[in-house]
């Protein structure tokens, strides 16, 4: 592998993979949207609307990258399924027709949450939110478009540097900035994005077909992850409250826990559960 196309470059996740391929001696090419790159940068850019196929096949014909990895979504609004969903499916047909290795990042929240244990690779998506259901779709279409794909289900992205939109709620609510209760019953595995990515671009070096849980090894709620980062930060978690997603009169998945046993087995990459990372980042002394 040597030459790297990175959707999506200037999000939070893409912006990772931009810094680790380079660091680790690949070609970088990475596109954006709304949101202009860095400068300088070691990746080359390149302005990319997803929803339109011929452009998305023209750019990678252009590049020739040996991999693609398709960061680029939306989590909500009118576009929601022509991007997250119709835009994976011109990438990965895209990758397909210039023999390209692709990896798709998609998320956990394509299931239910009714489930009591870990969620399998084998498990099919049963999404009850759109944004849910435009993950799913996309999965679909990334798996008929490109067979060879590697399609990574992942959960919530948190980092220091910049700090993430996640823990920024959290500490927005925690100091009253913000208004908000953080669900004791609805269960994720945060990964830290150094982590992610890292696992990706191994993956990315692979022969590895088919879906991969690619998630943290804690199973923690949103109130638990809320006052861990609050405490990461210096922040007293007091001003948290907890609620009730059972509660909510908008339907949630609560509990879309990954199992990561194939992951793990396959990647040296380490996929460390949260806890483990802040006491690595000496943002906490012991909080077991």
């Amino acid at each position: 592998m040597s030459g790297v196309f990175i959707t999506g470059g200037t999000g939070y996740l893409g912006a990772a993979l931009v810094r680790q391929a380079a660091a680790a001696g690949h070609a970088v090419a990475a596109s954006y949207f709304s949101q202009a790159p860095p400068a300088p940068s070691p990746a080359r850019w390149s302005p990319l609307d997803v929803r339109d196929p011929l452009a998305v096949e023209e750019l990678v014909e252009q590049l020739r990258p040996d991999v693609v990895i398709h960061t680029a979504f939306v989590q909500s609004g009118p576009a929601l399924m022509a991007v997250t969903a119709e835009g994976a499916g011109h990438v990965a047909r895209a990758a397909a027709l210039a023999g390209a290795r692709l990896i798709h990042i998609s998320s956990d929240v394509i299931f239910d949450g009714e489930r009591e244990g870990a969620y399998t690779e084998a498990d099919p998506p049963a999404p009850i939110s759109d944004y849910g259901r435009a993950k799913a779709r996309a999965e679909a279409l990334v798996a008929q478009a490109h067979p060879g794909a590697a399609i990574a289900r992942t959960s919530l992205i948190y980092g220091f540097n910049p700090i993430d939109r996640i823990s920024r709620f959290a500490l927005d609510v925690a100091e009253g900035r913000s208004e908000a209760r953080l669900f004791s019953d609805e269960y994720r595995c945060p990964i830290y994005v150094e982590d992610l990515a890292a696992a990706l671009l191994e993956l990315a070096g692979l022969s590895y077909s088919g879906v991969l849980n690619v998630a943290g090894a804690e199973r923690v709620s949103r109130y638990e992850l809320g006052g861990l980062i609050a405490r990461a930060w210096g922040v007293d978690p007091a001003g948290l409250v907890p609620a009730l997603s059972a509660e909510s009169p908008v339907r949630r998945p609560r509990n879309c826990t990954l199992a990561t046993d194939r992951a793990r087995a396959l990647l040296r990459a380490p996929m460390r559960g949260v806890r483990q990372v802040l006491r690595a980042e000496g943002r906490i002394q012991d909080q077991s």
